[in-house]
């Protein structure tokens, strides 16, 4: 019996049938991934055990020499893999590291340019009900009605008008590629600084399966999760002249003690990043949600800009007058799991929505390929075409039950 398990069986009871709920079923939520065993070993290490305040050869505290090695070694990995002049890995999310940028860059009252939530950005990027509406002037740009893409032009002409200080790029449910050097070159005309939130597609970017953002908008920041499969957390990335200023904001500016089990993971995760085969592990995340997307389309589901050039898929519920809640829901009896998600023009409440969001990041880490996506994919259009068909969902449960007890999530 585990120490937990003795100590607190309540907990263990809810980390094993958790557990087996990850086992049993596929993750389909386009932020989710899951980590090795050696990050999560680092996370669960006696790393936790010690305040570092501050920097690696600059700590408030006595005792942290291998703290500094440990931060150290991620910071100089993170940079490698993505050729970064400068990275700070301290962040405890991706909304720190946002938090940080326009903390260290912008004043009160200053003016935030960024894509809305409800057509592909995220809270962090100025929604009324973050910090970013409350702190700063928002201004947004959307879609394009008609491709229900990022419209360039639009975007330079809404910052020509507003002058915005930060004109944020980055998306949460964006299934298309981003222009990340059109973005700086609109900043620049604008005498605005840029920045990037990767968050989503980190480790397509450190592999070339998306154009990067670092070095060429001025500031990148992403989670350390997702596409990227480490640890939950955040960095920055960006060049050595605005180092200090993104150091001093992230510490003592937004945040106290780092979280060094966290930071000790991450320089793992990095590492893994850095090998060949995770190259290759990238590459299939974007075939298989290609395949899955493929399918989806033939059985007549609309997908929201016609396809996918990246991980995720976001599909248009409303041809088949269900909400992204219902759908989520009867897929969740199936055990696939995925998460509702507000589509271009929306009209319902983002606890409701008209849309679904899906990823192939983690069932991609089990080891599933473009055949897995394909019966992946009929099974989830056969469901969301009948989802009162409690027999065929009880079916599909079993065959997805199946299916993912032949790719486990640790394999001996």
């Amino acid at each position: 019996m585990s120490c937990l398990a003795t100590s607190d069986h309540e907990i263990a009871d809810i980390i094993e049938r958790e557990r087996q709920r990850q086992v049993n079923g596929l993750e389909l939520i386009a932020s989710e991934n899951l980590v090795s065993k050696a990050v999560l070993e680092a996370m669960g290490s006696i790393m936790t055990n010690k305040y570092a305040e501050g920097y690696p050869g600059k700590r408030y505290y006595g005792g942290c020499e291998f703290h500094d090695m440990a931060e150290s070694l991620a910071r100089e990995r993170l940079k490698e893999l993505f050729g970064a002049g400068h990275a700070n890995v301290q962040p405890h999310s991706g909304t720190q590291a946002n938090m940080a940028v326009y903390f260290g860059f912008m004043k009160l009252g200053e003016t935030l340019m960024s894509m809305k939530l409800t057509q592909g950005g995220h809270l962090s990027h100025g929604s009324p009900v973050s910090f970013t509406g409350q702190f700063y002037r928002v201004v947004q740009y959307g879609v394009d009605p008609v491709s229900e893409t990022i419209d360039y032009g639009a975007v330079e002409e809404i910052a020509r008008k507003e002058r915005p200080k930060i004109l944020v790029c980055g998306a949460s449910a964006y299934p298309r590629t981003i222009d990340f050097a059109a973005f700086q070159e609109i900043a620049e005309s604008v005498d605005a600084y840029c920045m990037a939130d990767i968050a989503h597609i980190a480790g397509l970017c450190a592999t070339g399966m998306h154009p990067t953002s670092v070095g060429v908008t001025n500031f990148t920041t992403t989670t350390t999760h997702k596409t990227l499969r480490g640890p939950r957390g955040g960095a920055i990335m960006c060049d050595e002249e605005y180092a200090l200023t993104i150091d001093k904001a992230v510490f003592p500016g937004m945040q106290g003690g780092p979280l060094m089990h966290s930071i000790t993971a991450k320089a793992v995760c990095f590492k893994e990043a850095l090998r060949p085969s995770f190259a290759d592990y990238s590459r299939q995340v974007v075939k298989n949600a290609a395949a899955m997307a493929e399918v989806l389309e033939e059985a007549g589901l609309r997908l929201v800009s016609g396809g996918t050039d990246n991980h995720l898929i976001l599909l248009d519920l409303t041809s088949l007058s269900i909400t992204g809640l219902e759908a989520e829901t009867v897929l969740g009896k199936a055990h696939i799991t995925v998460n509702k998600n507000t589509i271009p023009n929306e009209n319902r409440s983002p606890f409701v929505t008209s849309g679904l969001r899906i990823g192939t990041p983690a069932v991609t880490s089990r080891g599933m390929k473009e055949a897995e996506m394909r019966q992946i994919g009929r099974w989830i259009a056969a469901i969301l075409k009948d989802t009162s068909n409690e027999v065929l969902v009880q079916k599909v449960g079993a065959e997805v039950k199946a299916l993912a007890s032949t790719y486990p999530l640790y394999p001996e």
